[in-house]
């Protein structure tokens, strides 16, 4: 019983996230003593969680000394979003505390059969089918992770014959110890420069999805870093995934996905466009296509209509389709969707900057946008890249410099014409404007839906 591990412990809680804050009811409830520490300030928070905190924590600090008063402590949960190797954690480790995350944590002590996924695109796509798939078998299931509500809370009424689904980001990952029983990892391209320390760092957070011997592994082969993952893997079971090699996993033939040898689903029968979705739909049937049938496959194909923020049909208005695709934080996941496109498009691009490079991203946009509008820290790199294609390709392309995001949505609705496509697909992260990209795309659709 997760309640007997907890006891009496002291259990301090580094951030209180989205993630942590459920967190602290469910430790006391248990037994457990809780001490809250977060570098926001007191009047930062709202008064709903501060009456949380107060009634149930036995310390909370507040401020940018936060992470100075773990003494009595037996365990850290750390969030995230906060480096494990910061120098209070480990002189907390010396005196004898445990450092740990929610995510480790509850994999380490769940009864339940695990599947992990991460990816620097796709993965809660990907979680989601793999739900959507065994939910549609009949098997009880959650899902969780950097999708959802936090898992550890609900560790009490997950029994050993259900299956949890775990979108795992490289933040949750870092420093991670326990892993999956199945883990997938859909590819790798820069992301989060602004936390690792450098790429190899953010790679290597990547792969400690897999680093139980046990554990297996399906990965992209038409990556070059998943690929050379799944061939130093030779613990366990390796299934690769493929949309133009057969590797004996999962591969795509006359236009329907192949599971070794056996028949899956036909491409036309997938309800979300673009072939990064197709990937998606092979990463999942190689993570559970041996536990869910080929129906129950169909089914979700046919009915899942995507995840919001990806490539959202938001409204038509005048002949004009406006699109949300906030979660595309990366030029790799930007170019993806604009792929997945028949026709050139109104772009909005541009946000904050996690120091990530755009040199490539300019073909991608000269190839498939006719008119791009930019605001946020990363405008002037994209604009830089898209010119210096264009120029290569001695053709034009009009660009527009916004100031407000208010300003680049009318731009662009003003820019487009009957039977265009305007995307929102910002090729950055949010937190230059807002709290995350779900706030980003949230508000996009309000300023669509005033048009």
């Amino acid at each position: 019983m997760f309640k007997d591990f907890v006891g009496d412990k002291t259990i301090a809680i580094a951030g209180v996230g989205v993630s942590n804050l459920p967190l602290v009811e469910f430790f006391v409830k248990l037994g457990g003593k809780v001490v809250c520490c977060d570098r926001k300030t007191e009047d930062k928070f709202d008064k709903k969680t501060l009456d949380l905190l107060r009634k149930n924590c036995v310390r909370l600090h507040f401020g940018e000394d936060y992470l100075d008063h773990f003494d009595g402590c037996d365990m850290i949960l750390r969030s995230p979003g906060i480096r494990y190797d910061r120098p209070q954690f480990a002189e907390a480790v010396k005196k004898g505390a445990v450092l740990t995350g929610e995510i480790e944590l509850f994999v380490a002590l769940c009864p339940a059969k695990t599947i992990g996924i991460t990816g620097s695109d796709g993965k809660t796509t990907t979680t989601t089918l793999i739900y959507e798939m065994l939910k549609k078998s009949g098997r009880r299931c959650f899902v969780g992770g950097n999708i959802g509500e936090p898992l550890l809370n609900r560790i009490e009424n997950i029994g050993a014959d259900d299956v949890v689904v775990i979108e795992l980001s490289s933040f949750q990952l870092h420093n991670m110890r326990v892993s999956p029983d199945v883990a997938v990892i859909t590819n790798i391209t820069p992301n989060h420069l602004d936390y690792h320390t450098d790429y190899q760092e953010y790679q290597d957070a990547k792969k400690n999805i897999y680093l139980n011997g046990n554990t297996k592994l399906v990965v992209n082969y038409d990556n070059d870093i998943t690929r050379r993952i799944g061939e130093e893997h030779t613990d366990a079971d390796t299934v690769f995934f493929s949309k133009t090699v057969d590797t004996g996993g999962v591969r795509i033939y006359k236009d329907v996905i192949y599971s070794g040898d056996e028949p899956v689903l036909k491409i036309s029968d997938i309800k979300i466009p673009g072939i990064h979705n197709v990937e998606n739909y092979m990463a999942a049937i190689g993570a559970v296509g041996d536990m869910v049938s080929r129906e129950d496959v169909h089914h979700v194909a046919v009915n899942f209509g995507g995840v919001a923020h990806r490539m959202e049909l938001v409204r038509e208005k005048d002949g004009i389709k406006f699109y949300n695709d906030s979660i595309a934080s990366t030029p790799t996941r930007t170019a993806a969707g604009l792929r997945a496109c028949n026709r050139k498009v109104v772009l909005i691009a541009g946000g904050y900057d996690k120091h990530i490079s755009y040199e490539e991203f300019g073909d991608v946009v000269a190839d498939y946008v006719k008119h791009l509008v930019l605001v946020g820290q990363t405008a002037p790199a994209i604009k830089e890249s898209a010119e210096n294609a264009v120029s290569k390709r001695n053709t034009s392309l009009p660009i527009e410099l916004c100031d407000t995001f208010e300003e680049a949505v009318q731009r662009a609705h003003d820019a487009a014409e009957s039977g265009d496509y305007v995307i929102l697909s910002p090729a950055s992260a949010s937190f230059d404007m807002f709290k995350n990209f779900e706030e980003r795309g949230n508000i996009f659709k309000d300023l669509v839906n005033k048009l």
